[in-house]
């Protein structure tokens, strides 16, 4: 440890000033300070996150040392800290007049720009402070990427941070920065490249391997993404973010009964998470195991009573086994928690209408519609119920005005091809059914039965026959 001439360490400098700071804060009184316990004063609380006393500090610092242009730019940092960047402005421009070849000024002015949004402006200063100093280079594109990473100005922090890696290849660390930037800006390939180069040289580094598997997520390419989640997993069994990724990942490839033992093993780390528990009951409803489905449903409802997902998966369990009454009660609290998602109220919907409740129906469908234009389904369930009641010169009016307000979504374009051929206007159903079909012809099949085979004319036969809908 290195000492100076009077036999005290560096840190025990720090503490004798910092103490000497607070003692007098807590005696209510007024020393005096030079300005190098000044600045390590400052510094201390800068390092710590307590903005409060580094401002406290430089402003007693900069009544006893007005004059000081190092004092006077720590409290245009504690300044910038507070999000104050006009302040610390005013500041930095008188500074830059006194020591116009110090780049530390032009940093802070440039984080003072970015701040107040104007990162043109940041960019000129940062890059004028490059020229100032060409022994400290290094140092100045450190603070600079630092400050552009703190601001998530993650795609102008780029060009500095690939300057950095060239000149300090040996600092590892700045290929993981690079590759979190380009992961920030979605440019995925440019991100799984620096962070494969991170991990030649780091392979043990979960968060590393975790990132990439969110990527790889993302990209879906979901073998690769479980393969860097269990990399994760196997240099740190802690890390149960990417646990609970991958079960998610197996989840969303309705690889249900991989994903059971894995939400388990998440819930075993964190038994408070009502999430984690509903996800496991929807994997135990799909395969069927719908006991330990309503078991897990209902222990999520007692760690989250608000949350509607659980409820929801309730409902659904209770209208696939027939029990319609029981899961309108599920239905109805899930969207009372939750009343912008479609889902329920499309289900609320079919449960009103397997119950014979037709204008409840129709009003959920409105709702789940309102939120979801191109919720087909809802669409398809919908024209079955108006032609079943044999209301569709009545249903016509309302669909074209949400037709004008919605515009071309496939649904209503199936809808109104349909209508108007049963209510004879074949030349504006074979229009709609163009737009429907040019814009998603795989969607036909939903749709099939409402459109009787006899009602056909030449037109729309020719035009499924060309796109393989017709045999």
């Amino acid at each position: 440890m290195e000492e100076d001439k009077f036999g005290f360490s560096y840190e025990e400098d720090i503490t004798h000033a910092v103490q000497k700071f607070e003692k007098m804060k807590k005696d209510n009184e007024n020393y005096f300070f030079d300005v190098i316990e000044f600045e390590t004063i400052i510094d201390y609380y800068i390092e710590c996150n307590n903005s409060l006393k580094a401002f406290e500090a430089a402003t007693l610092a900069t009544e006893q040392h007005p004059n000081s242009v190092s004092i006077q730019l720590r409290k245009a940092r504690v300044l910038l800290d507070k999000g104050k960047a006009v302040e610390a402005l005013r500041i930095l421009k008188k500074l830059e007049n006194i020591e116009p070849g110090n780049h530390e000024i032009y940093i802070a002015k440039g984080t003072a720009l970015g701040i107040l949004g104007d990162i043109q402006g940041a960019r000129k200063m940062f890059d004028y402070s490059l020229t100032l100093d060409s022994e400290d280079i290094e140092n100045i594109l450190f603070s600079i990427t630092s400050v552009l990473q703190n601001l998530n100005y993650y795609e102008h922090l780029i060009p500095y941070m690939k300057r950095l890696v060239g000149m300090e290849p040996e600092f590892k660390a700045h290929l993981y920065d690079l590759a979190y930037a380009y992961e920030k800006i979605e440019d995925f390939e440019n991100s799984i490249i620096y962070y494969l180069k991170y991990l030649e040289d780091e392979p043990f580094s979960d968060s590393a391997w975790y990132n990439l598997g969110i990527i790889y997520n993302k990209l879906e390419l979901y073998e690769k993404a479980m393969e860097a989640y269990d990399f994760a997993l196997a240099i740190n069994s802690q890390n149960t973010f990417a646990l609970f990724n991958k079960g998610n990942i197996l989840s969303n490839i309705e690889m249900y009964a991989e994903a059971i033992p894995v939400y388990h093993e998440y819930i075993e780390n964190e038994p408070d998470s009502f999430e984690a528990m509903t996800y496991l009951a929807e994997c135990y409803e799909k395969t069927g195991a719908t006991t330990m489905a309503r078991k897990y449903y209902h222990e999520a409802i007692e760690l989250a009573p608000d949350f509607a997902d659980p409820w929801f998966g309730l409902g659904v369990i209770s209208l696939n086994s027939g029990n319609i009454d029981e899961s309108l009660i599920f239905f109805r609290k899930a969207v009372r928690l939750d009343d912008e998602n479609p889902e329920i109220w499309y289900l609320l919907g079919k449960a009103h209408y397997a119950k014979g409740e037709k204008k409840a129906a129709l009003r959920c469908f409105r709702e789940a519609l309102k939120l979801d234009a191109y919720y087909d389904e809802v669409w398809s369930d919908l024209g079955n119920i108006i032609l079943e009641d044999g209301l569709t010169l009545k249903a016509l009016p309302y669909l074209e005005h949400a037709y004008k307000v919605t515009g071309d979504v496939p649904g209503i374009n199936y809808l109104l091809a349909s209508f108007y051929l049963h209510t004879g206007s074949a030349e504006k159903a074979f229009r709609h059914l163009t737009l429907a079909v040019n814009m998603e012809k795989e969607l036909f099949r939903d749709f099939e039965g409402i459109f009787p085979d006899r009602l056909f004319t030449r037109k729309i036969k020719k035009l499924l026959k060309a796109n393989s809908l017709l045999m």
